[in-house]
């Protein structure tokens, strides 16, 4: 028996995520998930990879997502520390969906942004020391996700939700222990869906206290929707940021899961991605229901 033990969504791409005790999982994620995005003023968007100071920015949004908050995870104004302005402590912006849509950048691909305006690009840029601008996807926006279940996202990576279990990073906690690394904090791998097993409710056997079960699902229902797997995690520099400080921390997790954890492809793995088969209401302490199950790829 698995059950979802913690949920996110990442309004603006790159900052910090919303922990959430229930939403509702659309064709594209969990809902408001990636819907914006930071860009440079010529429109190439911005990640942890080169602006870790993203991780210090806080966004919520309401339910209809007409409100979005940003605020500052330093506390007051002035130098953040490393010679940059923290800016104001919140901004309060009114969402557009009617400003003319501009070209923008993801991974070298040409989709469309609705500009949220100049406070917005002044906040951001003020906070991030780079000049910078606010979009949000628009309505229209009909991006398709590739994988072995293709999908559509928002201004993700690439498919619509990550998944990730508790077991993979107890037992990557437990190889960095040996090289003497402390432990890492599950923000370190950005997952909107986290799982874990409740044994006191075993049957059978307990396959999410395996480590890396998740790479091994192929179809599964959870609360009122359904999931398809698309790929597993490639993981990049995002996770050598530390999300509480908003900068790039030592060699650790990428040196020791490219010890374990190398796919077939080549790149370093670690949990898995899926795509919307069937939207529906999730929520915290919801049963992963596995309908069928893969070969491990890593």
């Amino acid at each position: 028996m698995a059950t979802v033990v913690e949920l996110f969504t990442y309004p603006v791409k790159g900052c910090a995520g919303t922990p959430l005790d229930s939403t509702y999982l659309t064709p594209a994620g969990l809902a408001h998930d990636r819907g914006f995005m930071v860009v440079s003023t010529d429109g190439v968007y911005r990640t942890q990879r080169r602006d870790p100071r993203l991780a210090l920015v806080r966004p919520t949004i309401s339910a209809d997502g007409g409100r979005l908050t940003l605020a500052s995870a330093e506390r007051g104004s002035g130098d953040g520390g490393d010679g940059v302005r923290g800016g104001e402590d919140e901004l309060h912006l009114d969402v557009t969906t009617s400003a003319p849509r501009r070209d923008v950048d993801l991974f070298g691909a040409t989709f469309q942004g609705i500009d949220q305006g100049e406070e917005a690009a002044a906040w951001l840029s003020d906070f991030l020391g780079v000049p910078s601008r606010l979009v949000r996807v628009p309505p229209e926006h009909d991006r398709q996700t590739d994988g072995l279940t293709p999908g559509t996202s928002g201004y993700a990576d690439s498919s619509a939700v990550h998944l990730l279990s508790r077991a993979s990073l107890t037992h990557l906690n437990a190889r960095m222990a040996e090289r003497g690394a402390p432990p890492l904090a599950m923000d370190r791998f950005r997952p909107n869906i986290v799982i874990d097993s409740r044994p006191e409710e075993r049957h059978g056997e307990d396959w999410a206290a395996a480590p890396h079960a998740e790479d091994r699902i192929r179809r599964m229902t959870i609360g009122a929707a359904d999931l398809g797997y698309t790929k597993l995690a490639v993981r990049c520099a995002v996770t050598l940021v530390d999300q509480e400080a908003g900068a790039r921390g030592g060699p650790e997790p990428l040196r020791t899961l490219a010890g374990y954890r190398r796919a077939a492809g080549g790149g370093v793995v670690f949990g898995a991605k899926f795509s919307v088969v069937r939207p529906g209401k999730l929520s915290v302490g919801d049963e992963v229901a596995v309908e069928e199950w893969g070969d491990a790829e890593a």
